[in-house]
């Protein structure tokens, strides 16, 4: 598949601060790429110079194999960038925001009205098209922010953070919404703190932290480097200190803890079977109430990848 975004050492410094450190970074048309790290780690930086917002100090970003800072003109029609925050337009209705937004695409008469009506079929707006803007909830304001960049048909959406500060609801609403987006598809980079849900989204992610991109490919290789070995949970109704001595002295445990209610185990690293921690409970007249390998998530794998250091 063609790359969509491709950057090449890419560096962004303020002043002695390095916001980005030679990036290289892919993504292939049709993917939806999620972009994770602390904060201060580069991503809102890495997305503003896609969007030709901001000048890279050296390296090149390229969009649909043109240039950012020498081809900008022919990038800003092939993308739809939503920000973090939403602009104040306190005295325009959704209607007229979407219409006053499609004319400076030069899409006029009929067309625009079309399409206007289309992008708000598609994010579930319809009936919102004669309120004000000011009086939308933060939730819908995200999903008008996407109408708005999908105007003009963009290949590619780059979204800074457009869950953040929604409700439950707000967020499942958007997570089905870029899901139908990618269906149809739409190149998608979406940056966000919420990682369980860019699991469920993403073909592939990068992980960024101090300006350098330390892991980017797919989930589930980030999960499988992330397991560093095999850990259980034990709960028991029984002294839990009691039951953490007993395994904590078995041959195969490298370490027993307390820890929310349970005795969390950690096999040595050449020990795979935990059966043998059921029979030292029973032999010991310990009851179990359950036992369960630990599951390897996203936010699992963003915590051992990364050494949460921030700039």
């Amino acid at each position: 598949m063609p790359l969509i975004v491709q950057t090449i050492n890419l560096t962004k410094r303020y002043g002695k601060l390095v916001a980005l450190n030679n990036l290289h970074l892919n993504i292939e048309q049709g993917e939806c790429f999620g972009y994770i790290g602390p904060n201060g780690a580069g991503k809102t930086t890495t997305i503003r110079i896609l969007a030709t917002l901001l000048q890279p100090t050296w390296g090149e970003a390229r969009v649909c194999d043109h240039v950012v800072g020498y081809e900008s003109r022919k990038i800003r029609p092939l993308i739809g960038y939503v920000p973090d925050f939403f602009g104040a337009y306190e005295d325009m209705v959704v209607q007229e925001y979407l219409e006053f937004f499609a004319s400076a695409y030069n899409i006029v008469g009929k067309k625009r009205t079309q399409i206007v009506g289309d992008v708000l079929e598609l994010t579930d707006l319809s009936y919102k098209r004669e309120a004000l803007v000011d009086s939308l909830s933060r939730g819908m304001k995200q999903r008008l922010s996407i109408a708005r960049v999908l105007l003009h048909d963009p290949r590619l959406l780059l979204l800074d953070e457009p869950a953040s500060g929604l409700d439950p609801r707000a967020r499942i609403e958007i997570r089905e919404l870029l899901k139908e987006l990618h269906r149809m598809g739409k190149t998608i980079l979406i940056s966000s703190h919420i990682l369980p849900e860019l699991a469920d989204l993403c073909t592939s992610i990068g992980i960024l932290e101090q300006g350098e991109m330390i892991y980017q490919g797919t989930v589930a290789e980030a999960l499988r480097r992330a397991r560093v070995g095999t850990v259980v949970h034990v709960a028991t109704p029984d002294d839990q200190e009691r039951v953490r001595q007993v395994l904590a002295a078995l041959d195969g445990v490298q370490s027993a803890q307390l820890s929310d209610g349970v005795v969390v185990v950690e096999l040595s690293s050449d020990t795979t079977d935990f059966s043998f921690i059921a029979r030292a409970m029973l032999q010991n007249d310990l009851r179990i109430r359950e036992i369960k390998q630990e599951e390897i998530n996203l936010e699992t794998a963003f915590m051992r990848l990364t050494k949460g250091i921030v700039q």
